[in-house]
């Protein structure tokens, strides 16, 4: 894009930024309305504004509009990403959602996995702009029918009784273990993507190819798929708060790795697949942490409250990353400052439960 248009490469970037940060502010909304009246008018015309702020951007004529369009492309992440549909799939299945959730990352796991190749081709021949004229119509033709569709279940009542009244959405919302369970989603959330956006850096600094740093990402990615099929097991056999700490401490331990293992390049990699099985562990406990203690009466609210910090760290993860790594004195001492933000993250997910949860594990 900068090659094409003379922008500068920073402000390309943080228009997609402001796309994660609009989407972020947008989900607080839209999870209530999804609470109301479930998934299928959110997520059609999420994929009707996907397509046209896609449209804008393949079309801009110069940076305000090109903001302006990933702005509302935002607006349509918010409605038509894993919030949304961990909500439908959540309210439809629960307390059987582990396995439908499971089932939509794994399929989500594609978008990297088969559209960053397929893009990748796609701009081998076309323009950029090209590019995403494909991609939009690739999102009209294929999301706004499915969702229309497919998404007509009748949508059941907000659950109700001892199990569910115990905490209102506001209520719940303000309580102390809820805001340290944001915080740890978020510190740990700003650790893992600065994580996977500087590893290709710190392999580089340290000597490697770029293919060989490619791999050890994408390997990865593979680690990824993994740990989500592994995820129902470990929910089945820990408590939640248990589940969460640990995972978030793995996360810290598996940055530290990166930094104190130079070498051989076998090990790395090695190191890079645990991660990757760390992260896709994650996606679902962030997925289930609200039913697992609020149930699921206001998760629309709830996940949305959740998610927002955690989507802003991560949009500020790849610039913080790049800016602190100068003054640390290089990469490795990055990835040991992202180690000490997950061990944080961890322990303040130590202290999630909620009063309820705490007081029937005391009793005898």
């Amino acid at each position: 894009m900068s090659r094409a248009t003379g922008w500068p490469a920073g402000a390309t970037t943080a228009a997609f930024s402001l796309g994660l940060v609009v989407s972020a502010i947008a989900g607080l909304r839209i999870g209530r309305i999804l609470d109301r009246r479930g998934p299928r008018a959110v997520m059609t015309i999420g994929s009707a504004l996907g397509t046209a702020g896609l449209l804008i951007v393949a079309t801009a004529p110069g940076l305000p509009v090109f903001f302006a369009a990933w702005a509302l492309t935002g607006l349509a992440m918010a409605s038509t990403f894993y919030q949304p549909a961990f909500a439908a799939l959540t309210r439809w299945w629960a307390p059987h959602h582990v396995r439908p959730l499971t089932i939509v990352t794994l399929a989500g796991g594609l978008a990297s996995t088969v559209f960053a190749p397929l893009t990748a081709l796609l701009a081998d021949h076309l323009s950029w702009r090209h590019t995403y004229l494909v991609l939009a119509a690739v999102l009209a033709v294929v999301t706004v029918p499915a969702h229309a569709l497919a998404l007509r279940a009748p949508w059941p009542k907000a659950p109700t009784g001892p199990a569910h009244a115990a905490a209102g959405g506001a209520e719940a919302g303000r309580s102390r273990p809820f805001l340290l369970l944001a915080a740890a989603f978020t510190l740990s959330a700003f650790a893992m993507y600065a994580v996977v956006v500087s590893l290709v850096p710190l392999l580089l600094e340290r000597g490697y190819t770029t293919g060989q740093a490619a791999w050890a990402l994408g390997l990865g990615g593979l680690g990824q798929t993994l740990g989500r099929t592994l995820y129902a097991t470990l929910a089945r056999r820990t408590a939640a708060t248990t589940r969460t700490t640990a995972l978030v401490a793995l996360g810290g331990f598996t940055t530290a790795g990166f930094a104190a293992v130079p070498g051989p390049y076998s090990l790395l990699i090695a190191v890079s697949v645990a991660a990757g099985t760390v992260r896709g562990n994650l996606t679902l406990l962030q997925a289930t942490a609200v039913t697992d203690r609020w149930g699921t009466a206001h998760y629309g609210r709830l996940s949305g409250l959740l998610a927002a910090p955690a989507t802003i760290a991560a949009a500020l993860a790849p610039f913080a990353g790049a800016a602190l790594a100068a003054p640390l004195g290089g990469y490795g001492r990055l990835f040991c400052l992202l180690a000490v933000v997950s061990l944080a993250a961890a322990l303040l997910a130590s202290c999630t439960a909620p009063r309820t949860a705490r007081r029937q594990a005391r009793r005898p």
